[in-house]
């Protein structure tokens, strides 16, 4: 039994073999978003990723070979070495420019628009 004054202490159960890494791949659109825990083999690329994600074929709109990607929100290369717990992440285009909406947003708030 765990004394009061002691640490809580949580492990993560490993669930890849010798040579092999955990890592997620994600991707979004506005209104759907798809988060997919894949074991892949060492040595994987973020193209390795893609092709086991199976995002191509869920979202066929989008041109993944020219979106980019990143890890934890960094752009990294499609080329890209994978590390055991990565995050890979592919970025669509932005249906809007933030600073436009946000210019928009300002304007009919200043003028009483609502649109």
């Amino acid at each position: 039994m765990r004394s009061p004054n002691e640490p809580w202490l949580f492990t993560v159960p490993d669930h890849t073999t010798a040579g092999s890494l955990n890592i997620e791949a994600v991707f979004a659109l506005s209104d759907r978003q798809e988060l997919v825990p894949l074991v892949l083999d060492a040595g994987a690329t973020v193209v390795d990723a893609l092709q086991a994600s199976g995002f191509q074929q869920a979202f066929p709109d989008a041109d993944f070979e020219n979106l980019q990607s990143g890890i934890w929100g960094r752009i990294v290369l499609q080329s890209h070495l994978l590390q055991d717990g990565d995050r890979v992440e592919f970025y669509r285009e932005l249906e809007r420019d933030p600073r436009e909406a946000r210019r928009e947003l300002a304007n009919a708030q200043r003028f009483g628009s609502s649109s």
